[in-house]
């Protein structure tokens, strides 16, 4: 779950949502309550139907089949274009680790844009074959990523949290330049608005309940790595994010952000020799890296389960003959991720695909509580096997919070996106993942006529688990 989004998001929100000011931490823990409550919603569905493609399988088993795919369609279209984003986002990382060793003819080589578009591609696809694969190789690239991620940004903790907005003054004006003043007023919308786009840097642990039956004592092992992730990872976001706050101050980091692009290495590298800035750097190219492997595993067992349930041509259920993977709906998640690339390519701004996923992503964990405040009427043998916080009031109070948190958000967001200053409506994000809802809606009614002239018993079929 550990990703990338942290060495960014916090402080190109400055830019996104201008006026958020000295708010961004409060906004930040604030965005962690809808996600924590969904993470329970997760845990709680997970414990009683540890499948593949998670998210599908609750939905429609616990909520109805169609609300199942929207929630999971959603879902894999906002990861799908995070995937090419982040593989994107990477190069200028790789560039700036160059330009500090002073490898500057790599340098200007990764400057390119077709370079960098090729560059995508390539680090895209390498992790696409890392899980066709399978889990020993994904298990051999992940966990030395994650390790050499937490060890990367201790540098930053540490060191942010040992200095301070003195000290980075008078290293500005060693180089001519004074601090910026900004207004520090506080305004509600633009609080919501902030935690809205924030809240997508708690997502990951949506990615774990997908691997289903693949996780060894699933019903136990996919509960607790989901409330493990969003604890521990959670708390590292944050502290992460303080740290730079608290050795930077945030008008700086407004007035930059307007400028251009700004990452938590080049805000620091102000304070940092450059070796250290090298490390931070390669801190955040590791990040994003760590993010491609459990998101190609995310959106390829949203389509395997599809297919398997027959709402989704069934070839996508083929099976790597050796190395036992869905290679065929990891292909068509790839070729997916790769059009995310050719538009941050074209486009030149990422924000656009970071608004796409939190779209998505709200709608996916929305579907997420309101299925467990339905699985014990929907379908109350299924609901029977829960083991996860089994007191119904306790499930009911805090699945209501997250429908009332997570449709807030959602509202918030949309609108922030629809009243936007841009002028072309394909820089929107609402409408392009309305546009694209509908495409699936329609592939969906095409692939359930196919089952009921088939003679499918639909009502059984989709009130029980898939075979594992």
């Amino acid at each position: 779950m550990i990703g990338a989004s942290v060495y960014v998001v916090p402080f190109m929100i400055q830019r996104n949502v201008p006026g958020i000011g000295p708010y961004v931490l409060p906004a930040f823990l604030f965005a962690a309550v809808p996600a924590l409550l969904a993470a329970f919603a997760y845990a709680i569905l997970a414990s009683a139907m540890p499948r593949a493609g998670g998210s599908y399988v609750y939905a429609s088993r616990g909520l109805h089949p169609y609300l199942g795919f929207v929630a999971s369609f959603s879902q894999w279209f906002g990861l799908s274009i995070a995937i090419g984003v982040v593989s994107y986002v990477i190069i200028p990382f790789l560039r700036d680790i160059a330009m500090a060793l002073e490898f500057n003819t790599l340098a200007a080589t990764l400057e390119d844009r077709m370079v960098r578009l090729f560059a995508s591609l390539v680090i895209l696809w390498t992790f696409v074959g890392v899980n066709i694969r399978g889990i020993k190789l994904y298990e051999l690239t992940l966990i030395p990523l994650m390790i050499l991620m937490f060890a990367l940004g201790a540098v930053v903790i540490v060191f942010g949290y040992s200095t301070g907005p003195g000290a980075f003054a008078e290293a500005l004006s060693t180089k001519g330049m004074t601090l910026p003043r900004g207004s520090s007023e506080f305004n509600p919308y633009i609080f919501l608005s902030a935690s809205a786009v924030l809240f997508s840097s708690f997502i990951g642990f949506d990615s774990i309940a997908q691997a289903g039956g693949e996780a060894k004592n699933p019903g136990r092992n996919l509960p607790l790595a989901i409330a493990l992730a969003v604890v521990i990872v959670g708390a590292f976001y944050f502290l992460f994010a303080g740290a730079v706050y608290h050795a930077v101050p945030w008008a700086y980091i407004a007035q930059e952000a307007m400028k251009s692009d700004v990452t938590a290495s080049g805000l620091m590298s102000v304070l940092l020799s450059p070796g250290w800035s090298v490390a931070i750097v390669a801190g955040a190219a590791v990040a994003l890296t760590n993010d491609l492997p459990a998101m190609l595993l995310s959106v390829s067992r949203l389509m395997f389960a599809w297919a398997e349930d027959g709402i989704f041509p069934r070839q996508v259920t083929r099976v790597h003959p050796s190395f036992h993977t869905p290679h065929v709906a990891l292909i068509l998640s790839g070729i997916m991720a790769s059009l995310g690339i050719l538009g941050s390519h074209f486009a030149g701004d990422f924000f656009l695909g970071i608004d796409i996923l939190v779209t998505s992503m709200l709608v996916n964990f929305l579907f997420m509580c309101l299925a467990v405040i339905t699985l014990p009427k929907r379908n109350p043998s299924l609901a029977a096997q829960v083991t996860v916080l089994r007191n119904r009031t306790h499930q009911r109070i805090l699945s209501g919070l997250g429908i009332v948190m997570l449709s807030g958000f959602l509202v918030i967001h949309i609108s922030k996106d629809l009243s936007a200053d841009i002028d072309d409506w394909y820089y929107h994000s609402t409408p392009i993942w309305i546009i694209v809802m509908l495409i699936g809606s329609a592939l969906y009614q095409r692939e359930r006529k196919k089952l009921a002239a088939a003679g499918v018993d639909q009502k059984k079929l989709f009130s029980t688990l898939p075979p594992e």
